[in-house]
């Protein structure tokens, strides 16, 4: 069986098709999180005032209103902070653990790609998605969180809005890449792959936000989730490392 080469400036368009399902969903994801997030914060909060308003002799009867604005924007920012459970089980199963098991990497090394390089690009392309991402996100999301206030029942202290308000949720997902890159390379088989890369990331998660100090003041809200984001981005580059470590160790 033969299959086509990987010359050096088609690599990006190779892996753009090969993984073009997950970047979608991805796309589509961050993109209707931000438009619902939008119309949630310009349309929504209208709705919600209104039946406040309208209940005669006190507010009690409008609050259900208030409660379906607040959970729409809680389960959106639910969904963006365990996005990196998605990518953990993508990264250690489909990016790297499948394409080792079926023989696609090394036919891929056996023609003008090196291993490095094609390590490279499968980390590149997916990190350069989450981080513009996070990018069209954080700020949106930010702006939402705080319009209107005397409709939400969360604070900084919930763990995802902790990390939905600045780089850390940009951070968990680029460590999940990574994890997930090692765990594929360490085992060589999606399964296997998937589970432990979604177990490491979940353990790093829950130990650092054990660590979080509760209650958390607002003014140290910055302080603190830049010293989270600054752990998770070692971790990350450590991770990153080790893979690149494992593969060359693992090649001719």
């Amino acid at each position: 069986m033969s299959a086509p080469a990987l010359p050096r400036q088609g690599l990006t368009r190779t892996l753009l098709r090969l993984h073009r399902t997950a970047l979608i969903v991805w796309a589509v994801f961050v993109l209707g999180s931000v438009g619902y997030l939008v119309w949630l914060t310009e349309v929504g909060a209208d709705s919600a005032y209104a039946s406040l308003d309208a209940c005669p002799g006190g507010r009690a009867c409008g609050l259900g209103a208030a409660y379906t604005y607040d959970m729409s924007i809680g389960w959106i920012s639910t969904f963006m902070y365990y996005s990196y459970w998605a990518v953990a089980a993508w990264a250690g199963g489909a990016l790297i653990g499948r394409e080792l098991e079926s023989g696609t990497a090394r036919l891929a090394w056996s023609q003008s790609v090196s291993p490095a390089r094609w390590l490279a690009a499968k980390l590149g392309l997916p990190a350069a998605a989450l981080v513009l991402g996070g990018a069209v996100f954080v700020p949106v999301y930010r702006w939402a969180w705080s319009a209107h206030r005397g409709l939400m029942g969360d604070s900084l202290v919930f763990n995802d809005v902790f990390a939905d308000h600045g780089p850390l949720v940009v951070a968990y997902g680029l460590c999940a890449l990574a994890v997930g890159a090692l765990a594929g390379l360490l085992l060589a088989r999606p399964l296997p792959a998937l589970a432990l890369a979604v177990t490491l990331t979940t353990v790093l998660n829950r130990t650092l936000e054990h660590h979080r100090p509760d209650p958390l003041p607002t003014s140290a809200f910055w302080p603190t989730h830049l010293t989270e984001t600054a752990t998770v981005l070692t971790i990350t580059a450590l991770a990153t490392a080790t893979a690149f470590w494992r593969l060359h160790r693992s090649t001719p």
